[in-house]
């Protein structure tokens, strides 16, 4: 009889985020139950308290959020889960945390909407959202898994990026890859990503500068209670944390922002790339859609048709480089997801008219199939 692997287990999406989460460092959660991302609030309810980690259930996701800041400035790695609606709520405070630069951990769970929507169904409608779902000019990162085993390692990366950069990071998953389970063998510690924490400040508390512009765009964090006093504000601030409306202060500050995410895009932008190397017909999926694009593009292949494959990894900062390479060989792109063309959006920019760009949308409730996708690029060509 074949010995078990104790490190192979049959994990639901869900269950892959938790893990990955602890294995991050996280020791505190703040959230709001809502479909289908509940699963993360119920297994954390359980398993933070024996790592000597806090669970909190919060009156709704407004509240949420604010904790999850709160748990941070003091030191602690934090996220929170939701899905369409609850995102919707966190929005302000999701602003504070790009503002007052708090690392932290927003896993959204996307179902279809507007509003209550279909909160069973799967959907692909928050992309932009969590671009721009809070107001005003802001760097954003955004990562999206098509596997269970990306589950785990994209939320430890998640939160290394969050940590590294200052900014809060969304995992964005839609309800399929969530609920779906698959064999997944938890990695041993040689194999393991490494552990990432937030810049720690090398000076005595008098001379610290909370918002200095460092070499590398990313200022220390002291924790609060640990002898560092310092001012935090949602307000454009000075280098002090001190509200500021001066021009000479605010743009500097804006600037920073956007410049310490955009001067280190080979590290955060990720995506695969499966027979693109004489792609004449590229698809570029993501999510639950990307794992029936990968069959279609299997079988076109099999036909004849020099299809590949372009799978954003990282949606936000936008995957430009690996557009632009598919592009020296496609002459025909097209992007299937389950909304009404989100993404596709940022594909045609890039694009400048150098490919032909077809679009394959769907937002009744149900999955794009290889089928679907299949047909699609057989008219295309």
């Amino acid at each position: 009889m074949k010995k078990r692997n104790p490190r192979e287990f049959l994990l639901q999406g869900n269950e892959a985020i938790v893990e990955g989460a602890l294995r991050a460092g996280c020791r505190f959660f703040a959230g709001y139950p809502i479909t289908p991302a509940t699963e993360i609030a119920e297994l954390l309810s359980i398993k933070l308290p024996s790592v000597d980690g806090t669970f909190i259930q919060m009156e709704d996701e407004i509240a949420s959020m604010g904790a999850v800041i709160g748990a941070s400035l003091t030191g602690v790695k934090a996220m929170t889960a939701t899905s369409g609606p609850g995102f919707s709520l966190m929005q302000e405070n999701l602003g504070f945390a790009v503002m007052a630069e708090v690392p932290c951990v927003v896993v959204n769970v996307m179902r279809g909407g507007p509003s209550t929507g279909l909160p069973t169904s799967p959907s692909q409608g928050d992309v932009m959202q969590t671009r721009w779902g809070t107001h005003g000019d802001h760097p954003a990162i955004v990562l999206c898994p098509s596997t269970v085993r990306e589950c785990y390692d994209l939320t430890i990366r998640a939160f290394n990026l969050s940590e590294k950069y200052r900014n809060p990071v969304i995992l964005l998953v839609d309800e399929v890859i969530a609920h779906m389970r698959e064999k997944m063998i938890l990695p041993g510690p040689e194999e393991e990503e490494e552990i990432c924490d937030r810049p720690k400040p090398a000076v005595p508390p008098e001379w610290y500068i909370p918002y200095e512009d460092t070499p590398g765009s990313v200022p220390a964090m002291a924790d609060f209670g640990s002898g560092y006093r310092y001012h935090v504000t949602g307000l454009a601030h000075d280098v002090r944390g001190f509200p500021t409306s001066r021009p000479d202060e605010v743009g500097p500050l804006i600037m920073r922002l956007f410049r310490k995410v955009s001067q280190n895009l080979a590290d955060i932008q990720w995506a695969e790339l499966i027979d693109t190397e004489d792609a004449e017909i590229t698809v570029i999926a993501y999510g639950c859609v990307a794992r029936s694009a990968k069959r279609a593009v299997r079988e076109a292949r099999e036909m004849g048709i020099k299809a590949g494959l372009l799978r954003p990894i990282t949606i936000w900062p936008f995957i430009r480089p690996a557009l632009e390479k598919v592009l020296k060989t496609s002459r025909i792109l097209v992007v299937p997801e389950m909304n009404m063309g989100q993404l596709s959006r940022e594909v045609k920019r890039v694009n400048c008219e150098m490919a032909t760009v077809f679009t394959l949308n769907k937002v009744d409730g149900t999955i794009i199939t290889a089928e679907e996708i299949l047909k699609q690029i057989k008219e295309a060509v």
